[in-house]
């Protein structure tokens, strides 16, 4: 299978770029494709047949599938190939995989324009149905098509290894020699899906299609494109928030051999050079003078003291509200969680390649949210929407980053004073210093304990900043609750009889965005930490105190018995060694962890081993559901361990890995991830294992020493 996330701009379109007509999935609706993906007159011959929206087959047989997200390491492009593939009877191996780009979808409805964004480990949620539906009306358009040429029942003809023959075996033809015919067949409204016991692709393995041109150097990224005549431009940002530039001395870098121009805006200036490192030197070589902004002095300490006086005299807005949730009917348990700010750290660095002329603006970059990025692509321009084409490519990580456009907009503003394509670069510094962060939060969190050592009344209050006001329109309205920062606190899978739970807003400067886990991997580590407090009040097993509470929760119960069994809970531990477990339900999914470590002395750990389980309905890919349960367990781990943004005077302080660490190799524990079989809808993975990193660390250092840390880095000195 061949993968493209969009092709270099100095190369012809390959023939498979997305051109003619398709028909939006599940309805009659047709609409026409523009040029192709490089922004040049689509490249497709005219005898090209695109079947149900997302199915595109040439004479000879070969077939592109178009997905409707973004890859960038989480494997989608082969989960949502399977589904179509699935379903139109072809290997997978065989295919060239084709993003959707909002430029092609523009007749569509906005509910489909919306579906190209990927995050918050939607993707497979959203996909499972009409991807597989898809696939199955493709193959019903080759199968009439196949019946009308032999003159015989549709009900006579099958489909099989990308062709269409008749059960008699006389009569064969590949899906290349039908696609013509089979375009002009109506796309059926109504078709049946294979049922599982036929299933030949889902739930098997498959190689992942994106790694031979990773491997190879064909893949390409925001970074790599390249444009004839082009230019590269070094960004720089304010240094602080709320800063602007004062002065500007450009004289020096002007005069550098290769510099072509500079450019600025309120808040940031760009050199623009024939290379980057040019650019980059000249960036250096600026006289710029800051003006500071209202915060320019603020630091992580007093940070800190504005959200505890916050919890104080906020008013809050009321999640989850019942009855005598506050009432002290027996053992008061209290305690209160102080989270950092977090840093993305993603591998490749922010970057936009802009062409902008009278009439029209093309884009290239990797974006989490092409349609969102069209439309500020369009308001800062001035040019309709039809006008803007989003290139979207693979993108080396992102964790949530490319879900803000705020360097787009910024990209956008410079690029309009440059007369030719430039590539706008973010150093891996700048990077860091323009983040929008993780959120900090200060969570206070109570409960009545019975007799028999379970929650009676429950009380969860969280004090911190909204990320939906950023992204939402107009700001997210006072009094108003942002759901995100209450996921995971709200939705805990035991059952409690009495709860509350509550958010206050604090306002900072500090820019803050969607972060890998979302709200549940903060909320969680808080719950499954408190929970862990509970039972050790109770002086009931950690495990054991959970299950008492899953009642009313099967799937739960049975994902943290199987973990309890596969990572040998009840044997005795070795002196030194803690065990921690972790549960929760959160995006669809049922996942419990239990890690291991090893306490040394000081402060000191290892990690040895990790058991996670996961009940995510339907594994599609089994093999892409374990790396992202590893992957996302190690990115938790990193930021339970080091993460840490801090403030000095308004500024970041942590700006490259030397500082803001990441987990080494040699760190890596052993990890055994077991995937329960289960008939539900898939659930979601990218973000699972990340949000039971923390508690389940957590719980295992309090296991071996005693001591528990309420806040993180977990290496830093605990709270006692």
């Amino acid at each position: 299978m061949r993968v493209r996330s969009g092709p270099r701009a100095d190369v012809p379109a390959p023939v498979s770029a997305p051109t003619r007509r398709c028909f939006l999935i599940g309805s009659g609706l047709l609409l026409t494709f523009g040029p192709g993906v490089d922004g040049r007159a689509a490249a497709t011959p005219e005898s090209d047949a695109t079947l149900a929206g997302l199915v595109r087959i040439a004479p000879d047989g070969s077939v592109s599938l178009v997905v409707p997200n973004i890859e960038m390491g989480q494997g989608i492009y082969t989960t949502e190939a399977m589904m179509i593939a699935e379903e139109l009877e072809i290997d997978p191996c065989s295919v060239t995989v084709l993003t959707a780009l909002p430029q092609d979808v523009t007749a569509l409805s906005p509910a489909f324009l919306r579906s190209l964004s990927t995050g918050g480990s939607r993707s497979v949620r959203k996909a499972w149905l009409p991807l597989r539906q898809a696939g199955a009306r493709a193959r019903m358009m080759l199968m009439q098509a196949a019946a009308e040429r032999w003159r015989v029942p549709v009900s006579t003809v099958i489909a099989e290894s990308g062709r269409i023959r008749d059960r008699t075996g006389r009569l064969s033809l590949s899906y290349g020699a039908l696609a013509t015919d089979a375009a002009r067949q109506p796309v059926p409204e109504h078709v049946s899906l294979k049922p599982r016991a036929a299933w030949t692709l889902i739930g098997n393995p498959v190689p992942r299609i994106d790694i031979p041109a990773k491997v190879n150097g064909q893949a390409v990224y925001g970074i790599d494109v390249h444009l004839p005549g082009m230019a590269v431009a070094a960004v720089q940002g304010p240094p602080h928030w709320g800063a602007t530039i004062g002065n500007l001395d450009a004289r020096q870098a002007r005069g550098m051999p290769g510099v072509l121009d500079v450019v600025r805006i309120e808040d940031h200036v760009a050199v623009v050079a024939r290379n980057y490192w040019t650019a980059r030197k000249g960036l250096d070589a600026l006289g710029i003078t800051w003006t500071d902004g209202r915060d320019a002095r603020l630091s992580s300490t007093e940070i800190r003291e504005i959200m505890r006086a916050r919890a104080m005299t906020g008013t809050p807005v009321v999640a989850r509200n019942d009855p005598g949730a506050d009432q002290a009917d027996g053992t008061i348990i209290e305690s209160t969680y102080d989270l950092p700010f977090l840093a993305h750290a993603a591998m490749e660095p922010l970057s936009v390649t802009m062409r902008i002329g009278a009439d029209k603006c093309d884009v290239w970059m990797g974006t989490q949210v092409p349609t969102r990025a069209r439309a500020i692509v369009s308001r800062i321009t001035g040019l309709p929407e039809r006008r803007v084409a989003i290139h979207n490519h693979m993108i080396g990580g992102s964790f949530g980053r490319r879900l803000a456009t705020d360097f787009l907009e910024h990209a956008t503003k410079l690029a309009r004073q440059v007369s030719r394509p430039v590539k706008f670069i973010w150093s891996r510094e700048e990077d860091f210093r323009q983040d929008v962060f993780r959120p900090a939060y200060h969570d206070t969190i109570r409960a009545s304990i019975g007799p028999d050592g379970l929650p009676s009344g429950w009380t969860h209050r969280v004090v911190g900043p909204s990320v939906v006001d950023r992204f939402a329109p107009g700001g997210l309205p006072d009094g108003s609750l942002d759901a995100d920062a209450v996921a995971g606190a709200v939705d805990i899978p035991y059952d409690v009889p009495r709860r509350r739970v509550a958010w206050t807003r604090v306002s900072l400067p500090v820019p803050v965005g969607w972060w890998r886990g979302v709200g549940p991997a903060h909320n969680v580590y808080v719950v499954e930490s408190f929970i862990d407090e509970l039972s050790f009040a109770a002086r009931i097993d950690p495990i054991a105190y959970r299950l008492r509470l899953l009642g009313k929760n099967p799937r739960a119960a049975a994902v943290l018995r199987r973990v309890a069994r596969e990572s040998h809970w009840e044997a005795a531990a070795a002196d030194g060694v803690g065990r921690g477990v972790a549960l929760h339900d959160a995006f669809g999914s049922y996942c419990a962890v239990v890690t291991e470590i090893l306490a040394r002395p000081g402060n000191a750990f290892v990690i040895k081993k990790v058991t996670a389980v996961i009940d995510c309905g339907i594994a599609i890919d089994r093999d892409s559901v374990i790396a992202q349960m590893e992957g996302g367990l190690l990115f938790g781990f990193s930021a339970a361990l080091y993460g840490d943004v801090t403030f000095r005077k308004g500024q970041v302080e942590k700006t490259n890995f030397d500082r803001y660490r990441l987990m080494r190799i040699a760190e890596t524990p052993s990890i055994d991830v077991i995937v329960i079989e289960s008939d539900e809808d898939p659930g979601g993975i990218g973000e699972v294992g990340t949000t039971a990193a923390f508690p389940a660390l957590g719980n295992a250092i309090f296991s071996a020493t005693g001591v528990r840390h309420r806040t993180y880095p977990l290496l830093s000195p605990p709270d006692g």
